[in-house]
C-alpha cells in the first residue's frame, strides 16, 4: 500500500505509512499538527465497565505517545446480536468515563454485529508540530523511563484460564485504566523527542521499534524494570498468551543478554501488554526535572536504561 502514497506528495504528513510511529500526524500550520489513531480489541477482563475503561485508555495512549493532547473520540464496536444491552451500555460507559477524564469528547462512532465483542476508539489530538514525539528521536546518552509496570498479559491470561487471584487482577486493572497523560505532558516540558507506548509487541518489541527508527541501541537493566509481583507467579507457571511466543520468535535475534535469565523471566520481556506505559527517551540534562515533575504529579516512572550507539537491545 505504501507505494500508492508517496510521502513526497504529502509533505504535510509528518508521520504515516513510511514511519513506525504510534499515530498518524498531519501538519496544520507551523505550530500545530493533528494526531489521529485507532485501536480496538476483544475483552481482556470479564467486567464490561472495566473492559470499556481499558480499551479507551489503550486507544488514547497512542496520542500521548506522540506528545499530543486528545480532544475528540469516536467509538468502534462489534457486539453479538444477543448481547444484553446492559452489558454493551456498561462498555460504552467505561469508555466515556476515561475519555472525559482525558479531556476528550466522544462525538459518535460505528457498531456492527459480530460473534465476539470488540471495542475501541478513533482518537484525535493536537500537538506542537515542532516538539512532537516520534520513535525516531532518541539520541545516545538519553535515559529510558517506563511509566507502568509489566505483566498485564500473563495476569489476564491467568484470568482466561480461571487461575487468577481476584486481588492480582484488580491490581492489573488499576494500571491498565490509568492514562499516560501526565508522563506525556511532562515529557514534552522536559525536552523528550522520542517515545512509544508498550502494548501488544511487548516491552522488547516496542523498544526495538524505537531503537531501529532512531538508529541507536538500548542498554536496559532487567532489575530496574517494574514488574507486577503477581506476574512473576503466573510467569513461573508459564501462563502466557500466544502472542508472547510470537514476539519472542520474531524479536529475540535482536536482543543480547549479558547474563542468563530464568526462562520465565525472559518470557515476561516478550509478554504482550494491554494499555501499557510509555517508554520515553529523556535527555540526560533534563532527567532530574523530569523525575521531580513526575513525583509532584503523582505519576510513577522508573529509569530502566539508556540509549547507546549501535543497534538492538542489550540487557544487563
Amino acid at each position: 500500500m505504501q507505494e500508492l502514497f508517496d510521502p513526497a506528495d504529502t509533505p504535510e504528513l509528518l508521520a504515516g505509512l513510511a514511519s513506525p510511529d504510534d499515530a498518524a500526524v498531519w501538519k496544520l500550520d507551523e505550530d500545530r499538527a493533528l494526531v489521529l489513531t485507532t485501536d480496538f480489541f476483544t475483552p481482556v477482563v470479564d467486567d464490561p465497565f472495566d473492559y470499556g475503561r481499558i480499551a479507551a485508555a489503550n486507544s488514547l495512549s497512542d496520542v500521548y505517545a506522540m506528545g499530543a493532547a486528545p480532544f475528540l473520540a469516536l467509538n468502534i464496536a462489534a457486539f453479538p446480536p444477543d448481547l444484553d444491552p446492559a452489558v454493551s451500555g456498561e462498555i460504552f460507559r467505561g469508555g466515556a468515563t476515561v475519555a472525559k477524564q482525558a479531556g476528550a469528547v466522544i462525538a459518535g462512532g460505528h457498531s456492527i454485529q459480530d460473534k465476539e465483542p470488540k471495542y475501541g476508539m478513533v482518537v484525535a489530538g493536537m500537538v506542537d508540530a515542532q516538539r512532537m514525539f516520534s520513535k525516531g528521536g532518541a539520541k545516545p546518552g538519553d535515559r529510558l523511563y517506563l511509566t507502568k509496570p509489566l505483566g498485564f498479559g500473563t495476569i489476564t491470561t491467568a484470568l482466561k484460564r480461571q487461575m487468577v487471584r481476584e486481588e492480582d487482577l484488580a491490581e492489573a486493572v488499576s494500571w491498565m485504566v490509568r492514562l499516560n497523560r501526565e508522563a506525556s505532558r511532562i515529557g514534552m516540558d522536559c525536552g523528550v523527542r522520542a517515545a512509544t507506548d508498550i502494548t501488544g509487541y511487548s516491552f522488547i518489541g516496542h523498544a526495538l521499534e524505537l531503537a531501529n527508527a532512531s538508529g541507536v541501541g538500548l542498554r536496559v537493566a532487567f532489575e530496574r524494570l517494574p514488574v507486577l509481583p503477581a506476574a512473576f507467579t503466573y510467569a513461573s507457571q508459564f501462563i502466557f498468551p500466544g502472542g508472547a511466543y510470537d514476539n519472542r520468535s520474531y524479536f529475540q535475534p535482536f536482543v543480547e543478554f549479558s547474563r542468563k535469565l530464568p526462562e520465565d523471566q525472559t518470557m515476561l520481556l516478550f509478554d504482550p501488554q494491554t494499555s501499557g506505559g510509555l517508554l520515553l527517551a529523556v535527555p540526560a540534562q533534563h532527567c532530574a526535572d523530569f523525575e521531580a515533575a513526575m513525583q509532584q504529579g503523582s505519576a510513577p516512572c522508573w529509569q530502566v536504561g539508556e540509549v547507546i550507539k549501535g543497534s538492538g537491545i542489550i540487557f544487563t
